[in-house]
């Protein structure tokens, strides 16, 4: 999607640039109200398989109403009901559902299923697969476990030039939905360099929404000294933009809300950016907002870079239950 033009409004009083899209990612919409409407259904306990997305106040809320999350499977109890995060699974942990009973609602977000159908897909073409992501991250750890037996995971270029790869002529790479655009971009061209007969999946795997969102930090870059990410330590994709609005001259930071903030951070900002990332509620931001007017940045312009229009139909699961 174009980005809209930017043309900000300056002046020497202090002022916050609010960006949108913001918060909330469609894949993240549905996740939370797969819990929801499971509890509205079937009434707790309904158990959550990991964090259902990386948010600890969106987590914390669910679990004030009824969701217990674990671990791993073996923490429901036989014949229990189970939800899949939004960062998907490997066939192991489905197979080892099935095998216990449990009854499954799978919450794994349509963008991160596409790329783990490329990935069987890649495999079953007898194609070694390279995938670009961070190792620890759960969504990784889930599309690693479609085909291990083909996959090869780098986490930056100096990786790619220790790859030792059985056919150098047949290999496919994927990313993780959460990259930063610009540090994919160099493992890619790293990647072509190497093996260059390379290819990636016909349409990228970086999501629509974390693109958009680092988009509109570069967009505000230059005229902001300052930028703030609300966001879980453990989202990745919040982290990525603080990483490129650093990576942009900006002083940047992630917050889990504005508790976190420090008023030494603000001694002589005139311009502040707000962002939020995909799995942040958007009460955060406005508590963040309303922390900032009264540190003095009485002005807030919200900068809507892009429309954000995608919608993901729930789990056939919920639906045959609603219907």
């Amino acid at each position: 999607m174009p980005l809209k033009p930017f043309a900000p409004n300056l002046s020497a009083e202090k002022k916050i640039f609010l960006l949108k899209p913001r918060g909330f990612c469609a894949g993240v919409v549905r996740a939370i109200d797969v819990v929801k409407i499971a509890l509205d259904l079937y009434g707790p306990p309904v158990y959550v398989r990991k964090e259902i997305v990386h948010n600890k106040h969106v987590v914390d809320e669910l679990r004030q109403a009824g969701a217990i999350f674990v671990e791993e499977l073996d923490e429901v109890p036989a014949g229990g009901r189970a939800i899949f995060s939004a960062h998907g699974v490997a066939p192991s942990v489905r197979k080892e559902a099935k095998g216990r009973g449990l009854d499954v609602i799978d919450a794994t977000c349509p963008l991160v299923t596409k790329v783990h159908l490329e990935a069987a897909r890649f495999a079953r073409d007898g194609y070694s697969i390279v995938l670009i992501g961070h190792k620890d991250h759960d969504e990784v750890i889930g599309t690693l476990g479609e085909v291990p037996h083909a996959s090869h995971l780098v986490e930056t270029v100096a990786d790619v030039d220790r790859l030792e790869l059985p056919d150098p002529a047949r290999v496919r790479y994927l990313t993780q939905t959460t990259l930063s655009l610009d540090e994919t971009r160099d493992i890619i061209e790293r990647l072509k360099q190497r093996f260059p007969l390379i290819q990636g999946p016909p349409a990228q795997d970086i999501c629509y929404a974390t693109e958009n969102r680092q988009m509109a930090v570069k967009a505000i870059a230059e005229v902001v000294d300052l930028l703030l990410v609300v966001g879980s330590e453990n989202s990745s994709n919040s982290k990525r933009l603080v990483e490129v609005g650093t990576n942009f001259g900006v002083r940047s930071y992630l917050v889990n809300d504005r508790g976190d903030v420090h008023h030494a951070w603000l001694t002589g900002v005139t311009n502040v950016g707000v962002t939020a990332g995909a799995s942040a509620p958007e009460h955060l931001v406005e508590e963040l907002i309303a922390f900032l007017r009264n540190d003095g940045f009485r002005q807030v312009e919200e900068i809507e870079m892009v429309d954000e229009d995608v919608r993901f139909s729930l789990p056939s699961e919920l639906m045959v239950s609603l219907r």
